[in-house]
C-alpha cells in the first residue's frame, strides 16, 4: 500500500480523541484536534516518500506491470536494467584469461527477456575489441529465443548452417557429441575462422553450453600475435598469399587489417573442402599494384598453418575448458579456433555435450593495408 503512494487509513478516533472526551475545555479540544491533523499530514508525507523509494521510476517499469505489485515492479525494473551496475558505471567486471587475450565475467546474468540497455551493449562491444573472447560464467540454460535476442544486439544474425531437429530456434546451430542431440564433428576439420566462404566472414559467434563433456575443449589462437611471432621471411611470404574458397568463388587476403582493432588478422580454413588453393602475388615493390602470378594447391599451406597453430596454442592461445552454463562471445575475425578431439568423446563415457551457437554477419570485406580486398 505504501509503495503505491496511498496514505494509510488513519483511525477516525486516534488516542488523542479520548482526551477530548475527558477535557471538555474548548482550548484543549482545539489543541488536540491540531495534533490529529499534524499526525495525518505526517502519515501522508511518509507514505509518499516511502512509496517513491519502493516503486520504480515509471520509465523503468515494463509495459503491463501492475502498480498493485510494488516489489515485483521493483524487481522488474532491476531486471530491465540488467541488474545493478558496480561502482564506476560498468555493468560487469572482466578478469583477463591471459595478459594479452581473453576475458572472464562472473556475477552477471543475461537471464530474462529484457532488451539489453544500449550502455551494456556498448560495453560488451568495447570489451570484445579489447579481449576478443568473453566468457560469461554461470548463465544456466538460456532459451534459444533469449540467445537470439542477445545476439541481435551484436549485429544481424546470419544463419548458414543445417538446422538440427533438436535445435530450439531456427537461428540456433545445435552442436553435440551425439547425432541424436545435435550436429557432430563440427569444427574438427582444422584450424579456421567461420564464414570464409562469404565475401564478409562472420563478425562474432555466441556459444552457449547447456552441458559439457570431458575433453570437449575449444582452442583459440589470437591472430595478431600468431602473425607477429613468425619470422620476417614467413611474414613476407604470407603477405603475398590469397586464400581461395572451396568453390573458387572468392579469394581472400591471407593477411589483412582487422576492421575495428586495426591490427593484423588472417582469413583461412584448414579443412580440405574449404580451400581450393592459394594465389601468390608477384613481388612488385608497390604492393597495391601486385597481381597473382601463380596458384599453388591447398594442402601444403594448410599443413603449414595447422602445424604452426598447434605449436602456438600452448604459447599464446587458450584451450578453453568449458563449464555448463558458459556463454561466450568470440571475435571471429580476430581469432581462429579449433574443436579439440575430445569434443566427440563418447557420450556414455564422457557425458553429453550440447552447444548452442549463433553467428553474426560480417560488416566489412577483408581489406589489406594497401587497399586491396577480397
Amino acid at each position: 500500500v505504501l509503495a503505491q503512494g496511498w496514505a494509510p487509513r488513519v483511525r477516525r478516533r486516534p488516542p488523542a480523541c479520548h482526551a477530548i472526551r475527558k477535557h471538555r475545555h474548548r482550548g484543549v479540544a482545539v489543541a488536540l484536534g491540531g495534533v490529529r491533523r499534524r499526525l495525518r499530514a505526517t502519515a501522508v508525507a511518509v507514505a509518499r516518500v516511502v512509496g517513491r523509494r519502493l516503486c520504480p521510476s515509471p520509465r523503468l517499469v515494463r509495459v503491463g506491470m501492475q502498480p498493485a505489485q510494488p516489489l515485483v515492479a521493483a524487481a522488474a525494473a532491476k531486471e530491465a536494467e540488467g541488474g545493478s551496475r558496480p561502482p564506476g558505471g560498468r555493468w560487469y567486471e572482466v578478469t583477463p584469461i591471459l595478459p594479452h587475450f581473453g576475458g572472464e565475467v562472473r556475477g552477471f546474468s543475461f537471464d530474462g527477456d529484457w532488451p539489453l540497455p544500449e550502455e551494456l551493449v556498448r560495453q560488451v562491444k568495447e570489451d570484445m575489441t579489447k579481449y576478443r573472447v568473453l566468457v560469461f560464467k554461470g548463465q544456466g540454460q538460456l532459451s534459444g529465443a533469449r540467445q537470439v535476442q542477445i545476439s541481435q544486439h551484436l549485429g544481424q544474425i546470419e544463419s548458414t548452417f543445417y538446422n538440427h531437429p533438436r535445435s530450439p530456434h531456427p537461428d540456433i546451430f545445435r552442436v553435440s557429441n551425439d547425432d541424436k542431440e545435435g550436429c557432430t564433428n563440427v569444427g574438427r576439420t582444422g584450424w579456421h575462422i567461420d564464414g570464409t566462404f562469404q565475401a564478409m566472414p562472420f563478425k562474432y559467434q555466441t556459444m552457449h553450453f547447456h552441458s559439457v563433456c570431458e575433453g570437449g575443449e575449444t582452442w583459440f589462437v589470437p591472430l595478431k600475435e600468431f602473425y607477429e611471432m613468425q619470422d620476417e621471411e614467413t611474414r613476407r611470404r604470407w603477405d603475398r598469399m590469397w586464400f581461395i574458397t572451396g568453390g573458387m568463388e572468392l579469394a581472400h587476403p591471407l593477411v589483412y587489417q582487422h576492421p575495428s582493432r586495426g591490427d593484423t588478422c588472417m582469413v583461412f580454413h584448414c579443412g580440405d573442402s574449404f580451400c581450393a588453393g592459394w594465389d601468390i602475388d608477384d613481388d612488385n615493390e608497390d604492393t597495391a599494384k601486385r597481381r597473382a602470378k601463380e596458384m599453388c594447391p591447398p594442402g601444403q599451406m594448410q599443413r603449414e598453418l595447422g602445424e604452426r597453430l598447434f605449436e602456438a596454442v600452448d604459447r599464446i592461445g587458450v584451450k578453453m575448458q568449458w563449464e555448463a552454463g558458459d556463454f561466450a562471445i568470440n571475435d571471429n575475425l580476430g581469432n581462429c579456433h579449433y574443436a579439440a578431439p575430445g569434443t566427440q568423446n563418447n557420450r556414455q563415457r564422457a557425458g553429453l555435450r550440447i552447444l548452442h551457437r549463433t553467428t553474426i554477419a560480417g560488416e566489412t570485406v577483408p581489406t589489406k593495408a594497401d587497399g586491396r580486398r577480397s
